[in-house]
């Protein structure tokens, strides 16, 4: 590893000789010690034996001369700087009931879920981070508003129109959900008892609908959106279409089957995580509503009111967040042997950050349990602190050590007085010298014969990322449980450090000495703060609609870059900052900004680009499987180039706010080996429309993202946002 990114500081020469100078020292002192050898000829062996070990010892200078990798590493370790451990992945990960519970039924934290395994690769294990409850939830208010704001008004209740079944409710007339003519914004909202958690669970409302209620819309595309209040804002609870089979209330599919008299079906929604009970117009309690949307050109609208006659509400599951790791409770490491500086290893490294109930127990005999506290050094550790430090790599648990150092001027000149006035006799140079060193204890000893427990996560890494829908095998025996599943990518797992990446961090480290006060000081204890899985943080300047004392990072967390060597790249998705890591990065950041600063974490603008190339390869390429190969290539090269974390020139990931032109990809597609000429480039951006992506049909001249944008590429044959390469010959073009 070169560190040529360092400044370059005057190195000092400790010995300046050289192979010459080494072998004519060594022949001017063949008179003194041998005067009988007087034949200094190149051709005589005594002088080939010179000028070996006159080599030997100019290689042992020109390494004297130099700082090898070791010392630098011993002195990364004397600054304080240690590898950050693997990232785990997070994921939310969703539960469904296999029957319809009467009470509160709860999955607790621990539980383990994984991937599939295969011949080649083992199963990647999901532990979940808290207690899932799933409770039974109670419809409380019925309203109806003809405006969809953000704070609910003109609410008219509906409730008294209902009573009570045994499975819901019911009412005597139907009930009209909107008004007569029905338009865009029209709202009705179902209320939900405040005293039931019902955080992350997964919501089935059946409803039954009146006979021959034609609402005259399209129902596989029915213009209406479901969204629960989070406390902040509406955000969208219906994960697919699927998930209702009403249709839009229009119960099309039982009609479609010819049983008209079963006008019912079912909506699920998964609600969120963060679902507090929230105040609107004197009503309390947990908001959902259900808003009709503008209808496009070819969709129609809702002609007449949907009418229905009964609704009922169940809990069939929930979702809770999860972290790729495996939980190792009280794992027994050794007995402690009462000496200082003793050391003990973990079955399973590397040791991931530790949480609250994760901590190791010292078991000493005839005495109760004692808790040891982590520190990262004993620097500041009394004899009687039970401290130790942790090696997360390494698997590594160290208890304090014997320092034998020297003592004070103080002590010196108090001990050198006491032997020159009470001991005069008995002084001597050997006992001065005993007299002058001292034993500190840094940090408490285990007692004799104790027993050292831990309890530890393993786990983590870029191999965590998995792709949705992955995560299916239960490794926990949960009763009451159907299935389970991931509904989105996991996302944020990171490799352990690298000592390259270190290295990078040493300087960024001394510059900010932990404190948060430039942009750059900000940047650095961002990427420090995340522990790897935030990959790249820009610090954005001020703007006009910021407040004073507001600091906005724009960061870009990690992913699984093994997916572009499979030709399929990261899709904008892959990248969200999930609220686990944006608490931990603010906690961070809080402990060492200014007092009154603000800090505000986002995500940047992603913009998709896919890409369509003509190319002609060289006559040697002629062969289909030569072809598929190199077009396999150029499609690698561009899921690289045009990626946060990999692209742009210095491959180092795109370049926040860099435009690009038709120009750089051609100068990308000539670096591929096989390529004879180029034929035309074509770009086309992609945007976010809604939840989904839409390529743009017509190809534009340059790509701006920006100020503060990010070109993203990925392939999905459904919204056509992979790159095509055609193949030019004599007759045709070929697609590939």
């Amino acid at each position: 590893m070169n560190f040529d990114f360092l400044p370059r500081l005057p190195s000092s020469r400790l010995d300046d000789r050289n192979f010459d100078d080494l072998v004519e020292e060594c022949l001017l002192r063949i008179p003194r010690y041998c005067p009988e050898w007087t034949d200094h000829n190149l051709s005589d062996p005594g002088i080939t034996l010179v000028e070996l070990f006159a080599w030997l010892t100019d290689q042992m200078l020109m390494r004297f001369n130099q700082v090898p990798r070791k010392n630098y590493i011993a002195f990364l370790e004397l600054l304080g700087i240690r590898l950050q451990p693997p990232t785990p992945a997070h994921v939310r990960l969703t539960f469904y009931l296999s029957t319809h519970l009467l009470e509160n039924y709860t999955i607790p934290r621990g539980t383990e879920v994984a991937t599939e395994r295969t011949e080649t690769q083992e199963a990647i294990i999901f532990t979940t981070d808290r207690d899932l409850l799933i409770a039974q939830p109670t419809l409380k208010h019925i309203l109806t508003a003809p405006e969809a704001g953000n704070t609910p008004e003109s609410l008219h209740n509906h409730t008294g129109e209902w009573h009570h079944q045994h499975d819901g409710l019911a009412v005597t007339h139907e009930f009209k959900l909107f008004p007569q003519k029905p338009q865009s914004g029209n709202s009705f909202y179902l209320v939900i008892e405040p005293d039931t958690p019902l955080q992350g669970n997964v919501l089935q409302i059946a409803f039954t609908g009146a006979q021959g209620t034609p609402t005259g819309i399209d129902p596989k595309h029915p213009p209406r959106s479901w969204e629960a209040w989070d406390g902040e804002s509406w955000i969208k609870v219906l994960l697919q279409e699927a998930d209702d089979t009403t249709n839009g209330f229009s119960f099309n599919e039982n009609a479609r089957n010819g049983d008209r008299s079963k006008q019912n079906g079912n909506v699920i929604l998964h609600l969120p995580e963060r679902w507090p009970a929230s105040s609107f117009d004197a009503y309390q309690g947990r908001w959902i509503r259900c808003t009709l949307t503008e209808s496009g050109a070819d969709q129609p609208g809702y002609a007449n009111s949907p009418r229905i006659k009964t609704i009922a509400m169940y809990a069939i599951g929930g979702s809770v967040q999860a972290s790729q790791c495996v939980l190792i409770q009280e794992e027994i490491l050794g007995l402690s042997n009462g000496k200082p500086g003793q050391s003990f290893e973990v079955e399973t490294a590397p040791i991931l950050e530790r949480r609250g109930e994760e901590q190791l127990l010292v078991l000493p005999l005839g005495k109760p349990p004692e808790i040891w506290q982590e520190v990262e050094d004993f620097a500041d550790s009394n004899p009687q602190d039970r401290h130790y430090v942790i090696d997360v790599l390494a698997g590594t648990i160290q208890f304090g050590p014997l320092i034998r150092e020297p003592q004070t001027l103080k002590k010196q000149t108090q001990t050198r007085s006491y032997l020159q006035q009470v001991l005069p006799v008995e002084r001597s140079p050997g006992r001065n010298l005993h007299d002058q060193m001292i034993e500190q204890q840094y940090g408490a000893i285990p007692p004799h014969g104790a027993e050292i427990m831990f309890t530890y996560r393993t786990g983590g890494g870029k191999q965590g990322n998995v792709r949705a829908k992955t995560l299916s095998f239960m490794k926990t025996a949960i009763p009451y449980i159907d299935r389970v599943t991931n509904h989105h990518a996991a996302v944020n797992g990171a490799d352990a450090e690298s000592l390259e990446r270190a290295v990078l961090r040493a300087p960024q480290m001394l510059r900010s000495h932990d404190r948060a006060v430039t942009a750059s000081d900000f940047e650095a204890l961002t990427l420090k703060g995340s522990g790897g899985a935030i990959a790249r943080a820009l610090c954005l300047p001020m703007s006009a609609s910021q407040t004073a004392g507001s600091v906005s990072v724009c960061v870009v967390p990690q992913a699984n870059t093994d997916l572009i060597d499979l030709g399929q790249g990261i899709a904008p998705d892959n990248f969200n900052l999930n609220s686990a890591l944006r608490d931990r990065v603010l906690h961070y950041l809080d402990e060492r900004r200014l007092l009154g600063i603000q800090v505000q974490l986002q995500q940047p603008n992603y913009v998709g680009i896919s890409v369509q190339a003509e190319v002609t390869l060289e006559p040697a390429y002629k062969n289909p499987s030569a072809q598929a190969e190199i077009i396999q290539k150029l499609k690698v090269a561009l899921y690289r180039y045009l990626n946060p974390l990999t692209g742009g020139p210095e491959m180092t990931g795109w370049p926040f706010g860099r435009p690009l032109y038709p120009s750089d990809i051609m100068a990308l597609l000539q670096q591929i080996a096989g390529i004879q000429y180029l034929g035309a480039i074509l770009l086309f951006p992609i945007q976010k429309n809604g939840e989904s992506w839409q390529r743009q049909t017509t190809p534009v001249n340059y790509i701006d993202p920006g100020s503060f944008g990010l070109l993203c590429s990925w392939a999905d044959p459904q919204a056509r946002t992979g790159h095509s390469v055609n193949v030019l010959t004599d007759q045709s073009a070929v697609r590939i």
